[in-house]
């Protein structure tokens, strides 16, 4: 049965394209199940009454967010929202289409900057924007092509996602890793800009630390709660990075082991950070990741070696 379903959902993409409000890009497997004329990945069976218009998604989640704000004015509260728009299938809602002029990706971007000043809005309608912690972040670099054929290069109009930054979301280069990061608390943290070095992994243990509360489980976590309040200027020590291959950032150099990946993901137009040799950055003056200085400073590369062997070595020993 499982079979018959796939083959007949596929044939419906093939035969009638026209039901298709956007094609999938071939080999990204975004033609499985088609949901009100798009294609999405995985084969949906049954629950048809709870399948969604893509366009109406963000909508229902910002109000199901502001509600729920609403409902706990009056209480601490926790809530992660977590937007679909920069997501693919990029499909805007009928106010923002055509208004970036940078094509269905720089439309669902209006779209999320729209939706999350709605959500401040709320907090200061209801009085509790002073004193409540807003973290907005990302998972991962810029993509442009990555599931359907919605020109996202054609019309990128000059835009550049990644400004100076090699590399994109899949990539070990700054490009995937180096993500956008605010925090907001008006009530306890001053404006300004910081060059510490933190990752999202880091909030478990940090916040443990606030709240008082054990994190036995956050091995990889670090207390960063003063670079999150903005009175810290280093934040952690180290940082490991992993996707085809493993990367160390320490003191702004970054070390990235040889590897025999693919040095372009062709699929998705990514330049990967996949060498057959060794590569080292110092970001403080080569963000872009342009100038590898392996060959210039052995010793720097055997010094993350090290550090990055040793780390991998005691995770190892914990896991046991």
């Amino acid at each position: 049965m499982i079979i018959k379903t796939q083959s007949v959902l596929i044939q419906q993409e093939k035969i009638h394209p026209e039901l298709l409000k956007m094609p999938a890009e071939a080999n990204h497997g975004h033609n499985q199940t088609i949901v009100n004329g798009i294609g999405h990945i995985g084969y949906i069976q049954g629950g048809k009454l709870a399948r969604w218009t893509d366009e109406e998604i963000p909508f229902t989640f910002l109000t199901k967010a502001k509600n729920f704000i609403e409902d706990h004015k009056q209480e601490p509260f926790f809530l992660y929202y977590a937007l679909t728009e920069p997501h693919v299938p990029r499909l805007p809602a009928t106010m923002f289409k055509g208004k970036s002029e940078l094509g269905n990706r720089g439309d669902v971007i209006l779209q999320l900057d729209w939706a999350v000043g709605e959500i401040i809005k709320q907090l200061k309608y209801l009085g509790l924007d002073k004193n409540t912690m807003i973290i907005f972040s990302s998972d991962n670099g810029p993509v442009i092509m990555d599931g359907y054929e919605d020109q996202g290069f054609e019309k990128l109009n000059g835009h550049t996602p990644a400004a100076s930054l090699r590399g994109g979301k899949y990539s070990i280069l700054e490009g995937g890793t180096r993500e956008p990061f605010i925090i907001s608390w008006p009530a306890k943290i001053k404006p300004g800009v910081s060059g510490a070095l933190v990752s999202q992994i880091d909030f478990l243990a940090s916040f443990a630390s606030f709240f008082n509360v054990e994190s036995k489980n956050a091995i990889d976590s670090k207390n960063v709660w003063d670079a999150f309040t903005g009175k810290d200027q280093k934040g952690r020590n180290f940082f490991i990075e992993q996707n085809d291959q493993l990367a160390i950032v320490k003191d702004n150099w970054k070390y990235i082991r040889p590897s025999r990946g693919e040095a372009f993901y062709k699929l998705t137009h990514t330049d990967s950070g996949n060498l057959p040799t060794a590569q080292l950055y110092n970001l403080n003056d080569d963000l872009g990741e342009k100038n590898n200085l392996a060959l210039k400073y052995p010793e720097k590369v055997k010094e993350l070696e090290t550090l990055l062997s040793t780390e991998l070595s005691t995770e190892e020993a914990k896991a046991k």
